[in-house]
């Protein structure tokens, strides 16, 4: 298995495209997130955000251009690719009936995570995520907030070197939100990296990277700072704000067009 250092990119994409017949969802991506780096990647519905992500979880071939995740090429190495990432998606995936500690263990067995040693390092997984004292409650009768650090710990319960978290605190209050985030930066402090989409632009900015997709190609790369200087705009919700007008307007102008 490649070995990468502190300082090694994760994720790793040259001239990455993907076509569906006459579509083309993402066109010449070049992209590197590296080790330990909670990265952003925000555009527009229909700007190649999913289909990006679902190539770096090798679940789509690229049509051409190349990707590698924790040292692995997507396209000839899918399922090595598949055991260093973890996914959160925005979907409730838990099971209500099962307790918080079955929850962990399910996910965690599906991961690899068996044999001597697993049981304390689920229990080690659990405390630093501040499950300990919840382990016997039935994940149904959860709160929202708490809900979601479960599935981050189900996703996280491998060890992988990369997580991807889809709007992972939608319909989360503010208070819950926050303990997530800080959450993820303790998982990031140890050499996790997060790619995180998401819709509330508070959260986009607390990103150490930003990547602005707009219609299948990467636009703006960079921090907060250095993405709203690029616009000239006070925040990163203005620069979204314009991506998703000048694509609607766009939009509308190629249906007048083929209706000319």
């Amino acid at each position: 298995m490649p070995v990468a250092d502190a300082h090694s990119a994760v994720v790793r994409t040259h001239a990455l495209r993907k076509e569906y017949g006459a579509l083309v969802a993402v066109q010449g991506l070049d992209l590197e997130i590296m080790r330990g780096e909670v990265f952003g990647m925000l555009g527009p519905n229909g700007s190649g955000k999913t289909t990006t992500i679902r190539m770096l979880c090798g679940l789509v071939l690229p049509t051409s251009g190349s990707a590698e995740v924790a040292g692995f090429d997507v396209a000839t190495e899918a399922e090595r690719v598949r055991r260093r990432i973890g996914y959160m998606s925005q979907r409730y995936g838990l099971y209500d009936d099962l307790t918080v500690d079955e929850n962990l263990r399910f996910y965690a067995s599906v991961y690899g995570v068996v044999g001597p040693g697993s049981a304390d390092r689920l229990a080690d997984h659990a405390a630093d995520l501040g499950l300990t004292g919840r382990l016997k409650q039935l994940a149904g009768t959860l709160s929202g907030g708490w809900k979601q650090r479960l599935a981050l710990a189900c996703a996280t319960s491998h060890g992988p070197d990369l997580v991807f978290l889809d709007e992972p605190t939608a319909g989360v209050d503010p208070a819950a939100r926050r303990t997530f985030w800080e959450t993820i930066y303790r998982l990031a402090a140890r050499g996790t990296t997060i790619l995180v989409t998401t819709h509330y632009m508070d959260e986009a900015e607390r990103c150490q990277r930003l990547a602005f997709l707009s219609r299948g190609q990467l636009i703006a790369l960079g921090t907060p700072k250095e993405i709203t200087t690029q616009f000239g705009t006070a925040s990163v919700e203005d620069v979204f704000v314009m991506l998703q007008e000048r694509d609607e307007a766009e939009q509308a102008a190629l249906r007048g067009a083929g209706h000319g």
